[in-house]
């Protein structure tokens, strides 16, 4: 299943200049906490529709190749993140296999389960960059983040009706 949304997420264009970003964009696009406990504050319920999720070769993540070590096989997830129902979020997740050992093999197992309800239970993540980025009038952000020291990148991108705007 595909989501016209992916190929706008794909077209980001990313910045490391955040100065001419306003406030309230900037408080959303740097959140270091999970985007879904953000949502959860604006709506009575968070889901996830899945669009994609399995193991994927280094040509399907050309974008996302230099952020990550170089492997043969990547899991690759894209989501849509609803508030109510309504797609808020379109999010691309690309984890390298050699993360997927250890207690970090359930980032194949999520399901349903928002990456950030999984993320964010973790004593072990750390972020080592957010990278807001644009597409037309739409916002989002490319994140590398890492469990027990292992990479996998997130990028995400805000749907016309996310709180966000």
């Amino acid at each position: 299943m595909s989501h016209p949304a992916l190929m706008q997420l794909r077209a980001l264009s990313f910045t490391t200049d955040t100065a001419s970003l306003d406030e309230n964009l900037l408080d959303w696009l740097m959140l270091e906490d999970s985007m879904t406990k953000r949502f959860e504050q604006h709506c009575q319920r968070v889901s996830v529709e899945r669009l994609f999720e399995g193991f994927v070769g280094s040509q399907e993540i050309a974008p996302e190749r230099e952020w990550l070590p170089q492997e043969a096989r990547y899991w690759l997830r894209e989501i849509v993140l609803c508030g109510d129902g309504e797609p808020w979020l379109v999010g691309r997740t690309v984890v390298p296999e050699s993360t997927l050992n250890g207690p970090e093999i359930a980032l194949q197992k999520l399901g349903e389960t928002p990456l950030g309800r999984y993320l964010f239970t973790s004593s072990t993540l750390t972020r080592d960059f957010i990278h807001p980025g644009r597409s037309d009038d739409l916002w989002g952000r490319r994140s590398r983040l890492r469990l027990s020291g292992k990479p996998l990148l997130l990028t995400e991108l805000f749907l016309p009706a996310s709180p966000l705007y």
